[in-house]
């Protein structure tokens, strides 16, 4: 698993900040970590899922990709978080597919090992949040964000929280949703949620997430969402 950890310290390379020893999951589980390597490993508050990448594209309108798309509002919801000292870690930097780096998990599906990877980095951090970044498609003309969580009191709160936040950015009642029908949101241990940021498939959607000011106000909002589960969050 070091071998997690180590990507997790290259994605906060070279931003200039330290990050001292954090959580006691080495002492709760009874793992022997040397006491060094919370020194090297970035602590997080947030962990930023950008869905999808490189071979796997997600859903597409043309030649717009989501894959593009999630990582564009990532890195805007990174910088967003950290400006308000939220100890973030995005979990990529570039158009990339997680897959390639699991060499540990030794299953033939690459989709399965892209998914056991975004896990395994939040789990190794040990992430206090876990927030998927990914763009809805419909053949209707459905329309706006849509926050689907973990079924556990933790994920709803902070599902509530992203999603009123987007429901007003976007003039939308969409109300957040549990499922037991995502990898990540079994098997991630931390409060989890998956932000379908808006539809691709919806022109006026679709003008949001292709522009800078748009990502930028998606970005917003959820930090917003974020930072409002921290004062409430047990």
């Amino acid at each position: 698993m070091l071998g997690i950890a180590l990507a997790a310290v290259l994605l906060t390379a070279g931003t200039g900040w330290t990050y001292p020893p954090y959580g006691t999951g080495a002492m709760e589980t009874g793992r022997v970590v040397p006491e060094d390597i919370y020194w090297a490993v970035p602590a997080a508050d947030v962990l930023i899922d950008a869905g999808h990448g490189g071979v796997d594209g997600g859903t597409h309108y043309g030649d717009i990709m989501e894959k593009d798309i999630n990582l564009a509002i990532a890195k805007k919801l990174y910088l967003i978080l950290r400006s308000y000292k939220v100890r973030a870690v995005l979990n990529r930097t570039g158009d990339y597919a997680l897959s390639d780096d699991n060499r540990w998990h030794a299953v033939r599906s690459r989709h399965r090992r892209d998914l056991s990877q975004r896990r395994s980095l939040t789990d190794e951090i040990e992430a206090r949040m876990f927030v998927s970044i990914h763009v809805n498609w419909a053949d209707s003309r459905d329309r706006g964000a849509l926050v689907i969580h973990r079924r556990e009191g933790r994920s709803a709160l902070l599902a509530a929280m992203i999603q009123g936040s987007l429901n007003r950015l976007q003039g939308n009642r969409t109300l957040h949703r549990p499922s037991n029908k995502f990898y990540l949101l079994n098997h991630v241990k931390a409060p989890s949620v998956i932000v379908e940021t808006a539809f691709l498939s919806h022109p006026a959607d679709r003008a949001m997430l292709t522009s800078k000011r748009g990502q930028t106000r998606i970005a917003e909002a959820i930090a917003a969402g974020i930072i409002a589960y921290r004062c409430f969050a047990p």
